[in-house]
């Protein structure tokens, strides 16, 4: 009916005021072109804008289509049978700052060269000139970090949680450029607070049906509410930086509370699927204060308890986007959920448990001689159900993890918190 009701709309907009927004509509796009060529820092959007560009006039050999398709052949991978592959997107920020985390929690001592060069390479990536999230918070200072290589407008709530997260598991050899950039990622999350207590990923209170009920909305997410495992990573970052008693942080833990499933999991909306969310929100709800005895928890740890695999590990299909009853916590063994499984039981203390013996069983019984772990499947998510992601990474960083605590115990948990004059 919309449809039905916009064409016929069509037909009595004069020529000279659709010409008008259409020159609208191209200049927005121009604007948005970063400085690599690409827009939005990865492959999508560059291909839709080039599309849109050129329906609009714009000419191939002109600058801003030549550095659009130039900015094409990053997102290319050759295979060694000579064919080429075009990549979605690449996500170098968000491998810096887990594979970070990954080290030090596995006992890599804060000032090794290679954690205090990731953290330099991190610093230099932060993001401070304002971009479409000030549309809402036009007051808000900016200092996010973005997922990719180049996407200066679209900053993200959770790449910075995590970055702050990995930053302060470094010794680095100019605390005050440390802590000047972390103070200024932990006040642009605290800004991107929805009213519900919660956070999304890109932008504040993006929640309207609307957008879902255009015709041409037919594939993945076109909204942006908040989520259990983005807020989890913003309650943890909070807590590390000495503010689990802010109001605001005690907002977004009942808000988590509120959120979990009958059976004891939490939703992934960025993770396959109910493994990765419980497994960011248990550790983040420990952070905060709450203790292993908690309800919430004790019904979070029963969950990974029942859906462990009879070989310890744990794994999850992507069909439970689709059939939670059936799928949910259910799937083949893989490395990085079977770490998420255990940071979640290890946060809630349950170290002891013959559930994590297994897990970590497990994980020691399937790693290569190279120090990896096969993963074929995709366990990390863009839109749920409509696009996965395989992170080539996610099979190293998270078992590292899982394992570090394992063996070393919670990261931050014998150490004050920071002062939380920085928020």
């Amino acid at each position: 009916r919309l449809d039905r009701t916009l064409h016929a709309l069509r037909r009595a907009v004069p020529r000279r005021l659709r010409a008008a927004a259409m020159h609208t509509a191209a200049r927005w796009i121009i604007e948005r072109q970063e400085n690599d060529g690409c827009w939005g820092g990865i492959q999508p959007p560059a291909v839709y804008s080039i599309i849109a560009l050129h329906l609009l006039g714009y000419d191939l050999n002109h600058p801003v289509m030549r550095a659009g398709l130039e900015s094409l052949d990053r997102f290319a991978v050759w295979r060694e049978d000579g064919a080429r592959m075009v990549e979605a997107c690449q996500s170098p920020v968000w491998d810096t700052c887990l594979a970070t985390i990954a080290l030090a929690d596995a006992g890599l001592p804060a000032d090794h060269p290679q954690l205090v060069k990731a953290a330099d390479w991190m610093l230099g990536e932060q993001i401070v000139r304002p971009g479409d999230w000030s549309v809402r918070r036009p007051q808000l200072p900016p200092g996010g970090w973005a997922f990719e290589f180049h996407n200066d407008n679209y900053p993200d709530i959770d790449d910075t949680a995590e970055v702050v997260l990995a930053l302060r598991r470094v010794k680095h050899h100019d605390p005050e450029r440390l802590d000047n950039a972390i103070g200024r990622g932990v006040r642009w999350n605290l800004g991107m607070q929805s009213r519900n207590g919660a956070w999304g990923a890109f932008d504040v209170d993006n929640t309207s049906p609307f957008p879902n009920r255009l015709p041409f909305c037919d594939f993945g997410e076109v909204i942006d509410p908040p989520s259990a495992d983005v807020t989890a990573h913003v309650v943890e970052m909070l807590a590390v930086e000495g503010l689990a008693h802010d109001p605001r942080t005690r907002r977004a833990v009942q808000w988590l509370l509120a959120e979990q499933e009958p059976d004891g999991s939490w939703f992934g909306r960025w993770g396959v699927n109910y493994l990765y969310g419980t497994g960011s929100v248990v550790p983040a709800l420990t952070a905060a204060g709450l203790p292993g005895s908690h309800p919430a928890i004790r019904r979070a740890v029963a969950w990974l308890e029942s859906v462990q695999n009879d070989d310890g590990g744990w794994g999850e299909d992507l069909r439970s986007y689709r059939h939670a009853r059936e799928w949910a916590g259910r799937g083949t063994s893989t490395a990085s959920q079977t770490a998420w499984a255990l940071m979640a039981l290890l946060a809630a203390g349950e170290r002891e448990s013959r559930a994590v013996e297994r897990g970590v069983e497990w994980l020691a019984a399937t790693q290569r001689e190279d120090g990896s772990w096969d993963e074929p499947y995709f366990t990390g998510t863009g839109f749920p159900w409509d696009f996965s992601i395989n992170y080539h990474l996610y099979r190293q960083v998270f078992p590292l993890t899982a394992l570090g605590r394992y063996v070393h115990g919670e990261p931050f948990a014998a150490r004050p918190a920071a002062a939380s004059a920085r928020a």
